[in-house]
């Protein structure tokens, strides 16, 4: 490797870790800020909230890496046009093209990895973080019991507390309703009042705990009626004193629960390319064969009409006069027969109707599956060319606009970045729909910005003075020139001809 290409590749590596730290860490608080409601106020350990922020920091690599590279490279050759080594560099007899070069080839290094990385770690990353999230999204939350409000998070009671002390253990005037978990219509059988009492766990928070003291319990039994009252009901009320009695009710609905993995198996973000080309190829072969056999199976809900075609030969009508004007003869039908009739087309056509809208939904749900999962193939290859694209865009801009640091480079890239993003929606909804072919809105995005960096690419080799304000005052002012020094010729050739007239 020559010192020139060291030069440059040492001025890109620094800034490309750099800034896919921060753009990975950027994505990471949005991810976060989207689900920190569901996050909070759970009875989760502090581990689970690590394994979930690095699953998810793995999940937005993919999407960080090509703006990573659109920075680094902004930066890389606007530090280089900025501080004049790009132009030494030149006065050397040494092409942009060459300068690019081994930067170009560490970029295509890094799009191979995004590919691996999307086919391989990202499945994998995404199976594990949104599997644990749904199981903390779906964890209860902290045993909460707040003042003078029934709180019912526990599976089987209605508790209410009028005061808690501020050890979060001392309780003053409690009411408890606890009814049968297996039958909620029943309502509350048992009612417990108490005039005090104590609250706290054992078995390493696997059970909570309420010692009571000087209260009363209320229990009804016998038979209920299903939970409706009546008054043939054989009912039985009970009513007791206690100076202290302990309840030991089980936690055991609370803290994480794990799912089983296999249940997200399904998605298409837990695939990678091999078996997304399989699914995707499955619901091909299903969609065609359901629109192939509609036809044939949509005979049953026709009337058989006469076609002398459809009869062997032997046994076919020869067509001549006596039979067409036997045809058009009309049958003789009587009026109930007629009113049959009428009833039966009326039930064939809405059998008909019900047959085509059910499988207009079933198509199209079913297309929509393919493209779907056909459109996430797709894209475990454009996402790693994007790499390479965005490169294409941020070294010629960079050579041009000669400008390094967080500046100028940050605001052209997310620019640049947001256009990837809004053309990548774009394309991706034409895709699902079904209005365009699945690879075309796959890569519409790449396709269209390959083109700019091509001619971004083109201005950077000619030393084109593209974002530099001098060159389009003076545009303007040689324009503003011209069309004074025009109206001046037609206001004078005006005046002349007044004085020849």
């Amino acid at each position: 490797m020559k010192k020139i290409d060291k030069l440059v590749l040492r001025s890109f590596l620094g800034p490309f870790v750099l800034t896919l730290c921060i753009v990975v860490f950027i994505f990471l608080m949005r991810l976060i800020s989207q689900y920190l409601n569901e996050l909070v106020g759970k009875d989760i350990d502090f581990l689970n909230y690590v394994k979930l922020l690095g699953f998810f920091s793995l999940i937005t690599v993919p999407v960080a890496l090509p703006l990573a590279v659109l920075l680094s490279s902004l930066m890389t050759f606007g530090n280089l046009g900025e501080f004049f080594e790009l132009t030494a560099i030149k006065s050397a007899g040494i092409s942009t093209w060459r300068a690019m070069r081994s930067v170009m080839v560490m970029v295509a290094m890094i799009t191979l990895f995004s590919f691996w990385y999307n086919n391989e770690v990202a499945p994998w990353a995404n199976l594990k973080g949104y599997s644990l999230l749904y199981d903390i999204k779906t964890a209860k939350a902290t045993l909460n019991i707040k003042e003078g409000i029934f709180y019912n998070d526990l599976p089987g009671y209605n508790i209410k507390v009028d005061k808690k002390f501020a050890d979060q253990k001392s309780l003053k005037g409690l009411v408890i309703y606890r009814h049968p978990t297996t039958d909620y219509n029943a309502g509350n059988r048992e009612v417990i009042l108490a005039d005090s009492g104590l609250m706290y766990t054992i078995n390493n928070q696997s059970y909570l705990v309420f010692e009571l003291y000087k209260g009363n319990q209320y229990s009804e039994n016998g038979q209920t009626g299903g939970g409706s009252y009546s008054p043939s009901d054989n009912r039985q009320f009970t009513r007791s004193y206690f100076d202290h009695y302990k309840m030991v009710v089980s936690l055991e609905s609370f803290g994480l629960k794990r799912t089983d993995e296999n249940q997200f198996q399904y998605h298409e973000y837990m695939k990678n390319a091999k078996e997304l080309q399989k699914v995707a190829d499955s619901l091909k072969k299903e969609y065609k064969k359901t629109k192939d056999g509609l036809f044939p199976q949509s005979k049953q809900y026709f009337s058989y009409a006469f076609r002398a075609e459809t009869l062997p030969k032997e046994t076919a009508p020869k067509y001549g006069k006596w039979v067409d004007s036997l045809l058009k003869k009309k049958p003789v039908v009587l009026p109930s027969e007629k009113e049959q009739v009428l009833a039966s087309a009326l039930t064939q056509a809405q059998n008909v109707k019900s047959y085509a809208q059910s499988n207009k939904t079933y198509l199209t749900d079913k297309g929509k599956t393919w493209y779907r999962y056909d459109l996430e193939m797709h894209h475990k290859y454009t996402q790693a060319v994007s790499c390479f694209v965005m490169f294409l865009l941020g070294a010629p801009l960079g050579a041009i606009i000669k400008k390094g640091g967080f500046g100028i480079p940050v605001l052209v890239s997310v620019l640049f970045f947001i256009l990837s993003y809004v053309l990548t929606l774009q394309g991706d909804k034409w895709a699902k729909d079904g209005l365009v072919w699945v690879p075309f809105g796959a890569w519409f995005s790449n396709t269209l910005l390959i083109f700019v960096g091509i001619y971004f690419a083109d201005r950077a080799l000619k030393d084109s003075r593209l974002f530099d304000k001098d060159v389009y005052i003076i545009w303007w002012e040689r324009m503003t020139k011209k069309w004074q020094q025009s109206s001046i010729l037609k206001k004078w050739r005006g005046n002349k001809a007044v004085y020849s007239n």
